[in-house]
């Protein structure tokens, strides 16, 4: 199968651009998802300002950190974020409340921001392939370990935020 068939057969990922006539019209972008592969290592800014967008696939890059304007994207659904080389993740993700997705597989992350608690409607959680902490993996590899883990953080998020409200 070639690339171009692989890509007109997953409607998950296929995506149409507005053409020059829509934008000097003023017309406004359809499109929902993004895609962005290929030994990237760095992502433009612009992307951050796509609040529109309910899917972004950032994997198969050499992401080494990933900016803490991705908490703009309110609207993400799916973010898959695999094979890079991430080291950590920003607080900012847990402002992505949306998500439904969350593909973390195969980075160098040793911890997860407890932030991460706040994803309600996180149903899928991809974390396998990284170095991460026995406390974390314990739960995670638990018979629903996805809700686990997320109420884990979000326990551990409330006590940080309560003695941070305690000490100042």
């Amino acid at each position: 199968m070639s690339r171009k068939d692989k890509y007109e057969t997953n409607n998950r990922r296929q995506q149409t651009f507005m053409s020059a006539e829509d934008v000097a019209a003023g017309r406004k972008s359809s499109w929902q998802g993004v895609e962005i592969t290929g030994l990237v290592r760095n992502i433009s800014p612009q992307l951050w300002h796509f609040e529109h967008l309910t899917a972004l696939y950032l994997n198969d890059n050499c992401l080494i950190r990933l900016p803490s304007d991705i908490g703009l994207l309110v609207n993400l659904r799916t973010l898959d974020l695999s094979n890079n080389k991430l080291r950590s993740l920003p607080a900012e993700l847990g402002e992505l409340i949306q998500l439904r997705e969350l593909h973390l597989n195969h980075n160098l992350l040793r911890s997860l921001p407890y932030e991460l608690g706040k994803l309600f409607h996180l149903v899928l959680l991809g974390l396998h392939g990284n170095p991460l902490t026995k406390d974390i993996l314990s739960i995670y590899n638990d018979i629903n370990g996805t809700n686990k883990l997320l109420t884990h953080m979000l326990d551990n998020y409330s006590r940080e935020y309560f003695f941070k409200l305690i000490l100042f």
